[in-house]
């Protein structure tokens, strides 16, 4: 599992999800969406549920970081919020499970701390990404153990509002990098080939891309809005 999650060095992941309210929601589109990621030189997959891992993984057999995106009641958690969605994940073993990093309560008032040492001591040998938004959530999930600090909430909680993973040459990416021991995964609007460049280039173990290649309805609103602008 560690010598797969190595292949992903310096190199793309791509993020190839789709949600039940969107057109391409499908294991079997994304098993295709994210064949055509590996032939478009794609390193490894970021998915959501069992299903679809088990349809990507049939055609492409690259490293895979797995997630559960589930909604519950009274927790604004949502990927891999509960033992529910690992104890799912680990029926098919992607290579790396990210969860949401970010602080706050999980269903049941869990804190970050109790579930992840709860996950890690009923799968020990699993390797773990924490989906962080801020430079003081990265430091504390690399505290904790994750073997990978991810970047994928920037600007996308109450604490990140307004953030741009870009702004000052990346300077949020290069906080963390200067802060943590684990490797870094730059994810979250790095939407061009020069930004999926310049983190690497600044040392993020790799970088996750999805919208922009892989959610034909945000890019076609993208150009529709420049021309009605």
């Amino acid at each position: 599992m560690k010598e797969c999650a190595e292949q992903l060095k310096g190199r793309l992941v791509v993020s190839c999800q789709a949600l039940p309210d969107e057109p391409l929601h499908s294991s079997f589109i994304m098993g295709r969406m994210a064949l055509a990621a590996k032939q478009g030189g794609a390193a490894g997959i970021r998915a959501n549920t069992k299903e679809d891992i088990l349809e990507i993984r049939s055609q492409t057999f690259l490293p895979i970081i797995g997630i559960v995106k589930r909604d519950y009641d009274g927790s604004g958690v949502y990927i891999t919020p509960t033992m529910k969605e690992i104890d799912e994940l680990m029926e098919v073993k992607p290579e790396i499970i990210a969860m949401d990093a970010t602080g706050g309560l999980r269903p049941g008032n869990l804190t970050l701390d109790e579930f992840f040492r709860q996950a890690k001591e009923k799968y020990p040998d699993q390797l773990w990404m924490a989906d962080c938004s801020t430079v003081e959530e990265a430091v504390h999930a690399d505290g904790l153990g994750f073997d990978f600090i991810g970047t994928t909430m920037v600007g996308y909680t109450d604490q990140s509002r307004g953030d741009k993973i870009e702004a000052n040459d990346f300077e949020i990416i290069r906080e963390i990098l200067a802060k943590v021991e684990h490797r870094v995964i730059a994810e979250g609007n790095i939407d061009t080939p020069a930004k999926a460049k310049r983190v690497i280039e600044l040392g993020s173990f790799c970088v996750v891309v999805g919208s922009v290649i892989t959610r034909p309805q945000l890019i076609t609103k993208a150009f529709a809005e420049s021309l009605e602008g």
